[in-house]
């Protein structure tokens, strides 16, 4: 038996999944969610014998989870977004 081979496979243009849109928005998501981990840093005590009430700030436990979540969202847009749709 000869190996007969599939030119159709090798005339075919390679092709990236994603595109520059796609590592755009990957980049924004990251961003935001970097964002998010450093405003979550901080507000602890040199001395673990006192208690620092700045732990519970706003900053703290609503907007740094949420710039997380919202990074978390767009890295999922960003990967299931398809360039190559025509509006």
């Amino acid at each position: 038996m000869a190996y007969k081979s599939n030119n159709t496979n090798q005339d075919s243009k390679k092709e990236f999944i994603f595109q520059h849109k796609n590592y755009m928005f990957m980049f924004i998501g990251l961003a935001f969610i970097v964002i998010g981990f450093i405003l979550m840093s901080g507000g602890g005590s040199d001395d673990p014998n006192v208690f620092n009430p700045e732990i519970y700030s706003f900053r703290r436990i609503r907007l740094a989870p949420t710039l997380v979540l919202i990074g978390l969202g767009i890295e999922i847009y960003a990967i299931l977004l398809n360039p190559h749709k025509k509006d």
